[in-house]
């Protein structure tokens, strides 16, 4: 009888230790697992945030940066992306014009949204032109154009002619009121990937915009936020 007692507490003490045991284990594997999802998420957490510390978010193709949508030669947008011009743009800009012409002075949009299809016939043709390395610097490969976003249009002449007339002079210091910056700032090439172009705007904001006249010395998108603007080829 006593032998039987004996037995049975055994038996009893087996398993309550194998229990702790195997609980033990059980929390330590749930203690990593846990850890190292935590370490994986702040990889994840690195890896989708700037030099300067904004979020980075893709969805459906398209890169936005604390909700700024992003295209340039870093970030590039999906073939079948954009339909024209925003309605907020087209609004912004017939705010704009109308108050340049009451003080005479005439602005246009020249050329406005650019599907993927029209993008590539533009930069090809600068290729056969001038050459890939010279076209890069001032025409966006497909994919890559802020056209293609129905945020940006080019002004007037389309080029460095517009710089000092009136309208030039007055859009580069008044656009940001509207919500437009100078997208490629002079001097900042290095930064946009682009020559200076005082023609080409782009739509973000008042709030922005205002941060990014910066009192007249334009910062490039790129420089604010923390990125780059290179092809990787």
């Amino acid at each position: 009888m006593i032998k039987k007692i004996i037995i049975l507490i055994i038996i009893f003490v087996g398993v309550i230790l194998g229990t702790y045991l195997y609980l033990d284990k059980s929390t330590s594997k749930k203690e990593a697992a846990k850890k190292t999802s935590q370490k994986t998420t702040e990889v994840v957490n690195e890896a989708n945030k700037t030099s300067k510390g904004y979020t980075i978010q893709v969805k459906d193709g398209v890169t936005y940066i604390d909700d700024v949508l992003i295209v340039n030669k870093t970030y590039s947008l999906p073939e079948d992306y954009g339909n024209g011009l925003e309605k907020e743009v087209l609004d912004a800009f017939n705010l704009m014009k109308a108050d340049a012409a009451a003080l005479n002075l005439n602005i246009y949009i020249s050329s406005g949204f650019r599907a993927f299809k029209a993008q590539e016939n533009v930069y090809n043709k600068y290729v056969a032109r001038d050459g890939k390395e010279a076209a890069d610097t001032y025409s966006a490969r497909p994919g890559f154009s802020e056209h293609q976003s129905g945020l940006s249009f080019d002004l007037n002449t389309i080029n460095s002619s517009f710089t000092n007339t009136a309208e030039g002079k007055w859009v580069d210091s008044h656009c940001y009121l509207y919500g437009f910056i100078i997208r490629f700032p002079e001097g900042k090439e290095k930064e946009t990937g682009y020559k200076y172009e005082s023609w080409h705007l782009r739509y973000v904001g008042k709030d922005l915009a205002k941060k990014l006249y910066n009192e007249g010395d334009w910062q490039s998108l790129e420089n604010y936020f923390g990125i780059e603007s290179k092809y990787l080829d």
